[in-house]
């Protein structure tokens, strides 16, 4: 018999129900509960990494640099900073944290230190990773690195051998977003053709970096947002959190003498396209790239390589092994719970025991005595009796005297 095709029918409401609310009820419980951002930077020393984040938050998250004295001792890694705040925007409430990587790229030799920084990114995976395999996963901290600004010299020629193996080897690690520093230090032309050259080198080496995702249900204004944000990648921007008057007006830029450039204008920069992309509109699209498609193939990967035992203390990885050694964990020590409850209780009994034996032989030895002692009385008296009884007083009477003293010479 062929199969019969059901027709789907959308059945209309009778009346009103009420769930067109929900998503009025994820807008309040995501306001009350608050967001989670964490960006990492990374570039060489003197690319303004710290005076963009702080133009794109527009607050003073990174303090004034000050003038450090010249030592012999140079670092010979990249140091790993990280910096938190807490930030409120018409009541909606965000824990913004920052990475910064001092020290990349500054050195003689630069071949490994993209190193330190993918061992970090994949260090908070182990992090979020251990906390998932938990029994109790009520309270689990989410410190992974949602987003990576890569900051490129204002060359103008290619990218540099040291920003191919970066962006190569942390491009599955982490969502790579390429931006060309200081770039008022180039013309209008000089700025399209560089980009032209980065996204070249990008698809040679077939390096990942991330663009706003287009979905079918998307409204036009919607996709004529994204179609924008893709075509100024990589971004070419110019930080300052100083203000400069311009026609009367202040502004936010960078004065010169042939002019202004100012940060908030999409003709000078494309700093607009970049906050909108990363606080304004894909902020959620990050994270969530971020937890299931990042984290999860490097979940994978980790359970693959060590299904049976963890690198650091031979644990398993398994969720459910992980959970069953856990219970084996909790059964034995439970039983060496009640062992030693159980060894406590018969030592007390056994002391209860031995202090009433005690106490039952003292009473006894005190019965002896007493009936001894009365025995013995018994016996006296009895024999004060005998001789009461026969006449004679068990004591002689002492001879009297006499008071006439005449009779007596």
């Amino acid at each position: 018999m062929a199969d019969v095709a059901i027709p789907i029918v959308k059945p209309k409401l009778a009346g009103y129900v009420g769930f067109h609310n929900l998503p009025n009820q994820v807008h309040r419980k995501s306001v009350k509960k608050g967001f989670q951002f964490t960006l990492m930077v990374v570039g060489e020393s003197g690319l303004g990494k710290s005076t963009l984040v702080n133009t794109l938050f527009n607050t003073s998250l990174y303090p004034n640099k000050e003038a450090k004295e010249l030592s012999v001792e140079t670092p010979k890694t990249v140091d790993i900073q990280t910096i938190s705040a807490d930030i409120e925007e018409n009541g909606v409430k965000l824990k913004l944290t920052v990475i910064d990587t001092p020290g990349f790229g500054d050195f003689v030799n630069n071949e490994d230190s993209w190193r330190p920084i993918l061992e970090n990114i994949e260090a908070r995976y182990d992090a979020y990773l251990e906390q998932e395999n938990r029994v109790n996963r009520k309270r689990i901290v989410d410190t992974r690195v949602h987003a990576c600004l890569y900051f490129i010299a204002p060359t103008g020629h290619s990218l540099k051998p040291l920003d191919i193996e970066f962006m190569r080897r942390l491009a599955g690690r982490v969502n790579l977003i390429p931006v060309i520093a200081k770039s008022d230090t180039l013309t209008e032309d000089e700025i399209k053709a560089f980009k032209m050259r980065i996204l070249d080198d990008i698809n040679s080496h077939k390096i990942h970096i991330y663009q706003p995702p287009m979905y079918d249900n998307d409204d036009p204004e919607t996709v004529q947002e994204n179609k924008e944000i893709i075509s100024r990648i990589p971004f070419a921007i110019v930080g300052s959190d100083k203000e400069v008057e311009v026609n009367g007006k202040k502004v936010r830029g960078r004065k010169y003498p042939w002019g202004v450039i100012e940060v908030d204008n999409e003709e000078h920069c494309d700093f607009v396209k970049l906050r909108q992309m990363l606080v304004r509109t894909h902020m959620e699209e990050l994270k969530e790239y971020t937890n299931e498609v990042l984290y999860e193939s490097y979940r994978m990967q980790k359970l693959a390589i060590n299904g049976v035992d963890d690198v650091s203390g031979g644990s398993s990885l398994n969720p459910l092994s992980k959970f069953e050694e856990e219970r084996l964990a909790h059964e034995q020590k439970m039983a060496k719970m009640e062992a030693e409850m159980k060894a406590v209780f018969q030592q007390k009994v056994a002391e209860k025991e031995a202090k009433l034996k005690q106490s039952e032989e003292e009473l006894y030895a005190r019965h002896r005595e007493m009936k001894e002692q009365l025995e013995k009385q018994r016996m006296e008296l009895e024999e004060k009796k005998k001789r009461l009884e026969s006449g004679r007083p068990g004591t002689p009477e002492k001879p009297k005297k006499s008071k006439g003293g005449l009779f007596n010479k």
